[in-house]
């Protein structure tokens, strides 16, 4: 395995953290209070060719492969204290844009994919419902169908950019007694007949991330939105959570090099009994605990990309990274505030952002129990 990059994308990856710094970095506590949605850094980063990073040329995208992917992420993790905006980009690429990207049609392809990578049209994901969350395939949701169409009916919750998204990629059952091989992926316009969509939620971190809760009722949609085939449902969203549980988490390993230099720096400016507490074990050794965390982090979110750049699955890879981004992620915002000490808990200094934020990551995109259940399916324990 050769995780090296090229000259190139080292150049790419310091371009992303320029423009972020640039662009992604004003007024994030006053958005992050309100609630708002940053769309003026959404337009910047399709400018940019951020939402078209993965996507083909022919699709006005920019047609970068998954390492490459992987270091935009980072960087912009690294660069950019908004990451309810990051999450909204990785939720439109990953599980939106990639599922139509490797299983939509032609025309699916067509009309959808130009409008997401220029950032006209915002993608979401609808699999959780109030009563299947880690259970993800337990769909109440169903989709039956009436001539050339198919009726759904259900409620969607907790879903990401739901109340700003234009289209939404629906898992509902069409055939139950089959189970998860009876789920199917639809493509759901915004102006759906019988789609409601419901209002913000406040949550705790991901404040400027939307998210929100769907209702369908009788929503009728054609035939022609059935994205791959009729009970294909599990393995697009297989395939996606690989793209999601790789470069999503690549943003806050991103945000985790920009904590460690930010407590490097405040331990060597920080005075107590006369000396800087950088030079006090008890500080050096959460510091070198964070780079350890890191360094981990990073190098087996690269192995997935590995994996998947050689045209291999890497579910088990991409679990146990998820597994341990996420909670390496909340472990270091833990130790950024308690070096920090009474200045961290001062939402002031911002270190508070990167903890409500990492709380968040412990649970979407498969909670953690849930990738120790499928690292030990892979044990067959």
């Amino acid at each position: 395995m050769d995780f090296s990059i090229s000259d190139e994308q080292q150049e790419f990856r310091d371009s992303v953290i320029a423009f972020a710094e640039k662009a992604l970095t004003s007024d994030v506590r006053s958005r992050e209070k309100d609630g708002e949605f940053f769309w003026e850094g959404w337009r910047s980063c399709a400018e940019f060719g951020i939402q078209g990073l993965p996507i083909p040329d022919k699709y006005g995208g920019l047609e970068q492969d998954i390492t490459t992917c992987l270091l935009v992420m980072d960087a912009l993790g690294y660069a950019c204290r908004d990451t309810g905006l990051l999450f909204s980009l990785n939720s439109h690429m990953w599980t939106c844009e990639i599922p139509i990207l490797e299983f939509g049609s032609e025309e699916q392809k067509d009309f959808y994919l130009p409008k997401m990578t220029s950032g006209e049209l915002v993608g979401g994901h609808a699999m959780t419902e109030p009563d299947a969350g880690s259970d993800a395939y337990s769909l109440r949701t169903t989709a039956t169908k009436d001539g050339d169409d198919y009726v759904l009916n259900g409620a969607k919750t907790f879903i990401s950019n739901a109340p700003i998204a234009d289209v939404i990629l629906v898992f509902a059952t069409t055939n139950r007694d089959r189970g998860w091989a009876g789920v199917t992926g639809f493509l759901v316009n915004r102006d759906a007949p019988g789609l409601g969509v419901g209002k913000p939620l406040d949550k705790v971190g991901l404040k400027t991330s939307p998210t929100g809760e769907l209702t369908l009722e009788d929503c009728r949609v054609p035939k022609s939105s059935i994205l791959g085939r009729p009970g294909q449902g599990s393995a697009i969203f297989n395939a996606e959570m690989e793209w999601e549980r790789s470069c999503l988490f690549a943003c806050h390993v991103g945000a985790m090099r920009f904590q460690l230099e930010t407590c490097v720096n405040y331990a060597r400016d920080r005075k107590q009994f006369g000396e800087s507490i950088v030079s006090f074990q008890a500080i050096s050794h959460k510091l070198a605990d964070m780079r350890v965390r890191l360094e981990l982090a990073e190098l087996i979110l690269h192995k997935v990309a590995w994996l998947k750049s050689t045209g291999q699955r890497a579910q088990l890879e991409s679990a146990i990274a998820k597994l341990f981004v996420s909670e390496s992620y909340l472990q270091n915002s833990l130790e950024a505030m308690q070096i920090h000490g009474g200045y961290g808990f001062m939402s002031e200094y911002e270190i508070d952002r990167d903890l409500r934020d990492a709380l968040g990551a412990r649970i979407y995109s498969g909670t953690s129990e849930i990738q120790r259940n499928i690292i030990a399916r892979f044990l067959d324990v």
